[in-house]
């Protein structure tokens, strides 16, 4: 069962190349700090850039270096059916613990599509799946129908990355589907709203910078302590909003490159921030360290 806190981990790059020994350190901070897992090679990991034998080679590093510490998913969506079943065969083969799967961007598949797209791949493995429903990004919405449908039609699709912005889908999927099917928000900012209604975690952007914290309002609101996951939201809501005033993963690399962590290179089609908006970011920080 996926529940509690999920890194949507960068993947580090220097000189156009992944900096392994940069990822390395990037996922033991991660452990050290608590995370439940990571997923490596997702959107946040700009998977889209990746090579075929980069994403693999981050994929087996990311096991490796977990070595059952935490739960290692793998970004293995594609608007490809067939290119998604090869990728989820092969993260297979290099013993992850599960697969997140983006709804196929671009070429708009209807409902029916979508459900074809999302069995097939389940059909083809073993592993665990979690879907990911992001209209926004996707231009198309995994409906509250056709999740239920695929839970109940494939087993081992268990659970939904949903980052939707809806507080009732997540209200819907909960009131339709099995307790076992889980639900995680897909949104940093939606975590506790998310969670006071069913869901059971977070993929988070914003854990790659503050794990400790994230996973901190995660078990708060696990527990029922509302009145400290309101404390926690309120301290990390400004960090979750900036996060995202550029195109993901541009400003989570950058202040990670501040931090000294990573190098904070993107690649193309991605680019540096303006310097606007690298100032908000800076005084955003230093008001959340100071937070502290």
């Amino acid at each position: 069962m996926f529940r509690g806190t999920f890194t949507a981990l960068v993947t580090p790059f220097r000189n156009g190349t992944v900096d392994f020994a940069a990822l390395e350190k990037l996922i033991e901070t991660q452990i050290v700090a608590g995370i439940t897992g990571i997923v490596a090679v997702g959107t946040t990991g700009e998977s889209p850039t990746l090579t075929h034998d980069e994403r693999e080679e981050v994929i087996r590093r990311a096991v490796e270096i977990a070595n059952r510490r935490c739960q290692v998913l793998a970004g293995t969506g594609s608007y490809s059916t067939r290119d998604a079943i090869d990728a989820t065969k092969g993260a297979e083969k290099l013993h992850v613990d599960g697969a997140l799967l983006v709804a196929p961007y671009y070429n708009k598949p209807s409902q029916e599509g979508l459900f074809r797209h999302f069995q097939a791949i389940a059909q083809s493995t073993s592993l665990r799946l979690m879907l990911y429903n992001i209209p926004g990004r996707c231009s198309v919405d995994i409906s509250a129908d056709t999740v239920v449908r695929l839970g109940e039609a494939c087993q081992n699709i268990v659970s939904i990355k949903e980052a939707s912005g809806s507080v009732e889908r997540v209200s819907e999927l909960r009131r339709r589907s099995p307790d076992e099917f889980t639900i995680l928000s897909g949104d940093d900012s939606l975590t506790l709203p998310f969670m006071s209604v069913g869901a059971v975690g977070v993929v988070s952007v914003a854990s790659n910078l503050c794990p400790s914290e994230v996973c901190a309002l995660v078990r708060a609101c696990e527990s029922g302590d509302l009145k400290l996951a309101r404390k926690l939201h309120r301290k990390l809501f400004p960090l979750f909003k900036d996060l995202f005033i550029e195109p993901n993963p541009v400003p989570v690399k950058t202040a990670l490159g501040w931090w000294g962590a990573i190098s904070g290179e993107v690649r193309l089609p991605l680019c540096e921030m303006s310097e606007a908006n690298q100032a908000r970011l800076r005084k955003t920080l230093e008001e959340f360290q100071h937070a502290k």
